[in-house]
């Protein structure tokens, strides 16, 4: 699935390029895109409105428009948004969704298992700022987010700390792979108890977070399955990293071997040196 890197770079792409155009036309080609709305009235919402911004709330993009509403899409596990400077007839595979703007360019939405989405939000821009404060947690690149934060946000948990890095509603945009990264680097094992770190290990894993996922947007994010950026291209960060997918290497800090287990239903690598069990 992809997380806040990957969606970042199609947000970063995708800002160059459609702010300011007019949607001509709008084709709906899967109805369970747009659901609840029926196709015929999410292509009249939007047809002939004019794109102002992207935006990106943790792993979901916005794209608010000029009557005052917005197109708020998630690309969930397999979904692919891509530009294009003409229409998609170039064999885009499962296409779902196809805007075409005014300069002749075009955005398509395609995906292979059906579970990326398409909605509408609210003219009132208020009632839109509730929705997605309602829906994500704190961005973690963000300038609010600080150690002294993430040591609040962890205080009294209970539950192992992977699980609660996952949970949206916490901090925004982190998956599972992502979650392995920082964890490692931090030296911190992924069943520790979320409200157990020290500070010092708060500290870490602060750092950590953010370090991994900048690193990630530098390289516009890891083509592990099916992703590909706002332009169709892989990205490379699957290339950096040190231990998820790993499983049976040697740890590139200490040369232990990693190891693969199951945390919250999820494969998770780390190294049994590094990050001893608690």
């Amino acid at each position: 699935m992809p997380e806040l890197p990957e969606v970042e770079t199609i947000r970063s792409q995708l800002s160059e390029r459609i702010p300011g155009r007019r949607i001509d036309t709008i084709a709906v080609y899967d109805e369970k895109t747009v659901s609840p709305l029926a196709p015929g009235e999410f292509e009249e919402a939007v047809t002939g409105q004019t794109i102002l911004a992207v935006n990106r709330y943790g792993k979901y993009l916005e794209f608010p428009l000029r009557s005052g509403s917005a197109i708020a899409l998630h690309l969930r596990m397999t979904g692919r948004l891509h530009w294009r400077p003409g229409s998609a007839d170039d064999g885009t595979r499962f296409l779902k969704l196809e805007l075409t703007f005014d300069d002749g360019s075009s955005l398509v939405f395609g995906d292979m298992r059906r579970f990326g989405r398409a909605w509408l939000l609210p003219e009132d821009g208020a009632a839109r700022r509730d929705y997605w404060a309602r829906k994500v947690g704190i961005e973690p690149l963000g300038a609010a987010f600080t150690a002294k934060v993430l040591e609040q946000v962890l205080d009294g948990r209970r539950g192992p700390i992977k699980p609660t890095l996952l949970n949206q509603s916490i901090v925004s945009g982190l998956g599972n792979m992502y979650v392995d990264e920082a964890l490692f680097q931090a030296k911190i094992h992924p069943l520790r108890r979320a409200g157990s770190l020290a500070t010092r290990e708060i500290i870490a894993l602060h750092r950590a977070m953010r370090d991994r996922l900048r690193v990630a947007v530098a390289h516009g994010g890891a083509s592990i399955d099916s992703y590909r950026d706002g332009l169709g291209q892989r990205g490379s960060m699957q290339d950096y990293l040190k231990v998820h997918l790993h499983e049976g290497e040697a740890c590139p800090r200490c040369g232990c071997v990693v190891v693969k287990t199951r945390v919250a239903q999820r494969g998770t690598y780390w190294c049994p040196t590094c990050q001893p069990e608690p």
